[in-house]
Formats: C-alpha cells, structure tokens, sequence
C-alpha cells in the first residue's frame, strides 16, 4: 500500500519541513508517506480564482492513479477523533488499495476533486494555514499508526 500526500504549495518553511520529516521518519516502518507538492495556480490582481482552483484541482487529479482511495481535507467533511482515524487506517490496510490524503490550495478544493474523493475529513472548524496543516496531518497518521501496533505515543 502506497501512501501519498498530495497538497498544493511548495517551499514549505524550515520548520514545517523538519516537522515532516521527523514524522515522515517515524512512519517510515509503519506507512512510508510521500509528500508530492503541486504548483498553486495563478493568483492576483487581474486573475480569476475560480479558474486557479480548477488549475489547482486538475493537478491534483492528475497526480492520482485510477484505483488510489481518496481523501480530501475539507472543512465540511467529517472530523474524526485519532481513535477513529486508526479505525480508519485499520480499514484501509485491510482494503489493501493505495491512499491519498488531498490539500487543496486557499479557496479549497475544486468540485471535482472533491467528487472524485472517497471520504472528506475535517480537522475541525479552525481555520488553518495549510503548511500547518501537513504537519497535523501526518501527525495524526503516526499517531493513528501508533495506536494500531500499541505504541505507548498515544496517552489520552
């Protein structure tokens, strides 16, 4: 099972890389990740937003093969509890199909991105900056990872 993250922005800040990639080392047993980064679309004065989230989201699309599970952070999705989101990755594993967790960029994900996703999941109802984002993400994928093999990292 080949997992991926898949989110648009590049040049994440020094201390979201090395937050990555200490979770990216950490999971590096359990469910190696790979991070692909997508250019953002044109935006600015005199461009069309609308039209850089349908740039954005066939990127995004594009960096998916046809029998990937998909799931696309999105604020109106279903938050789930880290429990639940081993429940999930137990689920996945047991499918044996490869995943994709999906970012989009600042106005979100195009329509049909998110009709292609299998599963929507909402961090909650903060607004967060997306580098933050990617970190949260992965952290919660160790930490669902943690609890699955019965790691001690999860105390709650």
């Amino acid at each position: 099972m080949r997992t991926r993250l898949i989110a648009i922005g590049e040049r994440m800040p020094g201390w979201v890389a090395e937050g990555f990639a200490e979770y990216c080392k950490r999971l590096s047993h359990e469910l190696p990740l790979e991070l692909v980064e997508l250019k953002p679309g044109a935006r600015g004065k005199g461009r069309d937003d609308a039209r850089a989230m349908q740039d954005e989201g066939a990127a995004i699309l594009a960096a998916l093969s046809r029998d990937t599970h998909v799931i696309a952070l999105d604020g109106r999705g279903k938050t789930w509890s880290s429990e639940d989101l081993a429940a999930q990755l137990a689920n996945w594993r047991m499918a044996g199909r490869d995943l994709a967790f999906l970012i989009g960029g600042p106005d979100g994900h195009a329509a049909d991105v998110l009709a292609r996703a299998d599963q929507r999941w909402s961090l909650g109802p903060l607004t967060l900056p997306h580098m933050l984002v990617r970190l949260v993400v992965i952290e919660q994928i160790y930490r669902a990872s943690t609890l699955l093999a019965g790691h001690p990292y999860h105390r709650a």
